[in-house]
């Protein structure tokens, strides 16, 4: 079976059924039935997806698009909806109730949550005023008309939905809330920004506390619908830059700081899907996206600790059936009953293809061949859109700003530009390196933070750009906390290739050697984290591993050729000290053991005289001039 492995740069971190902490663009599918699927794509817009009949169902464009970009989305819980006068219903359909999916709310980067009606087709409420900081996670509350938000600014704010206004806000955590999530009953609320927090809503008071992860935690869900005093209650969390998905326990004797079972994966999760399990014999079913565009099937049964991670039980990819087969992302996936069938998104998100695929779990590695260019032409051609397009003739005139009477000219406006041109110029990298050289010289207070903002963002230049000038200019420097802090300042995907250029200049001159074990050390102490959630990092950074080794061997045989020309330079270094002391005692003598007569113009000493231009040391012995 084939193994593609690709990078997919566009999507986000998201959680089926509930919120999404977006690093992108948000996609999640509705409850229950999975016959929508709503997600935000480059232009801003909200677009809504049957996956029945594979038609866009409806687009909406909030006022504030650009400006206040999307940033999560979750679904409502499934209610009856009433749309209008409603016609008389029959005798046999008098017992039924119909319950659809209505309500969603979006979360958006100026701190305000859009509800839209997807019955109507239009906005229901915003609700804004409470949160000073970027919507980073939306959360409904499962009976009641309750919806919960978590903020950059740190606060988890509870919206009632029937006034449109905030219920009630309190302080999470000191660093900002990045995922939320609502226990089946409707009793806790699970918030996280790099610790996790399980909070009581009815007191809103901390229930439990875990230690969570490294880097902010990304996506929340509950895996058992048992209640909490009986151990059996169980959720996961996944962070972002993080390979494992943790499963934590409640338990009832506080015991449960840490997870208790991890699952794991080929990168950092982006939609999460799964099935809870209701008893000890009911197994969790799990559906990963990762941000590599590859989904993983587990499969587990929740029944205390496992010490080793579990791997997936099955893998599925997906690419096109060109010659060369270009990997093709897949960017949600939804669970079924059936054990054997999945509803699948991939392409991009401005034109999603959907597919209801049948995957054979017994082989651990699955590749799917679609040709999705041809999928697309045909979809296009049934979407349907609630956006018209202008029909223009010949008599029509196009008005664009900027055309003669529609924009006078502004004198101010141009002097501020000319002002803005000379003042706000933008240095070049040659000025840049310049300045760091002036700097290092007249080593002036507070240079040091400044060298390090421009340190960081040459060395990242540097190592996309490949340009060995700006390198070396980096690599020169001699500090230890400049290089400290320099590598803090890095990010995570520039990590790999700093490493690899590292090992490239250790195995040059011994002199550059030496001022790259500095840089390593530093990149040692500050990124072993994400290094080892590496899965294929002794394949990486096999050639420094083999040259650290090979110096280690030779560094014992260096050890024993040091000793011994220690030994013979000093040695040396006796046996001629032995014959300086031999001709000294030719020049001198002990002036105790020999009589001395003073004579009025000077010594005298076994017949000769001692003048006044002679010395008598300090030990006695005369010494002559």
């Amino acid at each position: 079976m084939l193994l593609w492995v690709f990078e997919h740069n566009i999507g986000s971190i998201m959680a089926a059924d509930g919120g999404s902490f977006s690093l992108g663009l948000p996609c999640v599918f509705s409850p229950k039935s999975r016959q929508y699927l709503a997600l935000c794509a480059q232009d801003g817009r909200l677009r809504i997806w049957n996956t029945d009949i594979k038609t866009l169902n409806q687009e909406y464009v909030p006022s504030a698009h650009l400006s206040a970009t999307c940033t999560c989305i979750s679904w409502g819980p499934c209610r009856k909806a009433k749309e209008g006068p409603q016609r008389k219903k029959r005798k046999s359909e008098a017992g039924q109730v119909e319950n659809q999916v209505d309500l969603l709310a979006l979360g958006t980067a100026a701190g305000s949550v859009i509800i839209y009606s997807t019955v109507k087709g239009a906005l229901h409420c915003t609700l804004d005023g409470s949160h000073s900081g970027v919507v980073n996670c939306v959360q409904w509350h499962p009976e009641d008309c309750l919806l919960y938000s978590g903020s950059d600014d740190t606060h988890i704010v509870e919206w009632d939905l029937q006034t449109g206004k905030a219920r009630c806000k309190w302080k999470a955590d000191r660093a900002p809330v990045t995922s939320l999530c609502v226990s089946p009953d409707g009793k806790l609320l699970l918030s996280a920004g790099h610790t996790i927090k399980m909070w009581d809503l009815e007191t809103k008071e901390v229930y439990r506390k875990f230690t969570g992860h490294s880097t902010a935690v990304t996506t929340l869900r509950f895996a058992t619908t048992r209640p909490p005093d009986s151990n059996g209650l169980y959720f996961l969390s996944g962070a972002a830059h993080d390979r494992l998905l943790s499963v934590w326990q409640v338990r009832e004797d506080g015991k449960d700081k840490n997870s208790v079972v991890s699952f794991n994966l080929t990168d950092e999760p982006h939609h999460i899907d799964l099935f809870t399990s209701n008893s000890k014999e009911e197994a969790l079913r799990l559906a990963v996206v990762c941000k590599d565009g590859q989904l993983h099937l587990f499969e587990h049964f929740l029944n205390g600790p496992c010490k080793k991670p579990l791997s997936p039980l099955c893998t599925v990819q997906m690419t096109g059936v060109e010659d060369s087969p270009i990997p093709v992302p897949l960017l949600a996936a939804a669970l079924t009953t059936d054990t054997h069938s999945l509803l699948l998104a991939y392409g991009n998100h401005l034109q999603p293809v959907m597919e209801r695929v049948e995957v054979n779990t017994a082989e651990r590695h699955v590749c799917l061949t679609r040709d999705v260019h041809t999928t697309l032409s045909l979809t296009m051609e049934t979407t349907v859109s609630k956006v018209k397009t202008p029909v223009v003739n010949a008599k029509s005139q196009v008005v664009v700003p900027g055309l003669p009477g529609h924009q006078a000219p502004v004198k101010g406006a141009l002097g501020s530009e000319k002002r803005k041109g000379t003042d706000a110029k933008e240095m070049s990298i040659e000025e840049r390196l310049g300045k760091i050289e002036m700097s290092s010289e007249k080593g002036v207070k507070g240079a040091p933070s400044l060298q390090t903002d421009n340190f960081a963002v040459l060395l990242v230049q540097g190592l996309e750009s490949k340009d060995a000038n700006i390198l070396n200019k980096v690599f020169q420097t001699r500090k230890d906390m400049l290089i400290k802090k320099t590598v803090a300042r890095v990010p995570l995907p520039a990590v790999l290739p700093l490493v690899e250029e590292i090992t490239k200049r250790m195995q040059g001159h011994p002199y550059t050697a030496v001022l790259m074990v500095r840089w390593l050390k530093a990149v040692l102490m500050q990124h072993t984290s994400y290094l080892a959630s590496l899965p294929d990092l002794v394949f990486q950074l096999g050639v420094l591993y083999h040259m650290i080794e090979s110096r280690v061997k030779m560094f014992h045989k260096l050890t024993k050729l040091h000793g011994k020309l220690y030994l013979l330079m000093t040695q040396v270094r006796l046996s001629s000290c032995s014959k300086i002391v031999n001709l000294s005692q030719m020049y001198y003598f002990n002036a105790s053991a020999i009589p001395i007569t003073l004579h009025t113009d000077g010594w005298s000493c076994t017949g000769r005289d001692i003048g006044y231009g002679d010395e008598v040391g300090e030990n006695g012995w005369a010494i002559y001039q």
